[in-house]
């Protein structure tokens, strides 16, 4: 999955592997419970990464969870 699906707004249709992959890469390895994949995030609140695989695609929600973490994270990491 690119991130361009993300700047052109569109947050379903993603599949669940992918956005795996990306949480992986920003987040490192996840905490697994069940089937939560709970990740760790460098701040303390929203948004938090937590992916529960049902289906072959992410829930929208997820997405936008992860989209906006990405986004927090890459703003804090300009401001340094």
């Amino acid at each position: 999955m690119s991130h361009l699906h993300w700047h052109r707004g569109n947050l379903q249709n993603v599949l669940f592997a992918d956005l795996l992959k990306i949480c992986k890469k920003y987040f490192g390895k996840p905490r697994i419970r069940g089937s939560h994949y709970i990740f760790k995030i460098p701040w303390n609140g929203d948004p938090r990464i937590n992916l529960q695989k049902v289906d072959k695609l992410a829930k929208f929600y997820q997405v936008r969870d992860v989209k906006k973490a990405i986004e927090k994270m890459e703003t804090k990491n300009n401001e340094k």
